[in-house]
């Protein structure tokens, strides 16, 4: 019986730390998609057009087609798609002025007549 007892401890420890084993798994997952909400919150707060945003969706999902061994599939594609959405060239434009248009910042150096 205290053998029996034994096993049972050693079968309910293993059981807890693969709880706390998916629990910071699931920890990282959260936090993985809360940096994603906030880069998509910039985009949305920059005006990124639609078909921008698809581009990088289906830029992300077509590199993570074929998972790589070893590494979650869903971990593979939250850090793909928030590399993705970091890169984004919009994020890392200087703030366009009010009566500005965004082609205009672009020919600054231009002399109007």
């Amino acid at each position: 019986e205290l053998q029996q007892k034994v096993e049972e401890t050693e079968l309910l420890k293993m059981e807890l730390q693969m709880l706390e084993t998916e629990r910071v798994r699931l920890s990282l997952v959260e936090e993985k998609l809360l940096d994603i909400l906030q880069l998509l919150q910039q985009l949305r707060d920059l005006n990124i057009s639609k078909r921008a945003l698809g581009k990088i969706l289906l830029s992300t999902l077509e590199s993570c087609r074929d998972p790589q061994p070893g590494k979650a599939h869903v971990f593979e594609v939250l850090d793909t798609l928030q590399q993705e959405l970091t890169a984004c060239e919009l994020l890392h434009r200087e703030p366009v002025e009010q009566g500005q248009s965004p082609q205009s910042l672009s020919n600054t150096l231009v002399i109007s007549c």
